[in-house]
């Protein structure tokens, strides 16, 4: 049989630090599928947002005249 690393250091752990080992792979392992999925969103929007961008009518808004201030 051989033993892979993981196994070895396993053993060599306390009940704590497996706990605290497990716990952190798991939260690595959550945190990367939230940054894949926050990406993967972005990407998405930003193709709907240009080809929104693309499709629509450039229409310029008419330039007003700034207001004065009164004096006094």
């Amino acid at each position: 049989m051989s033993t892979s690393k993981n196994d070895t250091l396993n053993q060599a752990m306390s009940k704590a630090e497996k706990a605290a080992f497990n716990t952190n792979i798991s939260a690595r392992a959550i945190i990367q599928n939230e940054a894949i999925a926050r990406d993967s969103k972005t990407d998405r929007l930003r193709k709907e947002r240009l080809a929104k961008e693309a499709s629509a009518p450039v229409v310029e808004e008419p330039k007003t005249a700034k207001r004065r201030k009164a004096k006094g």
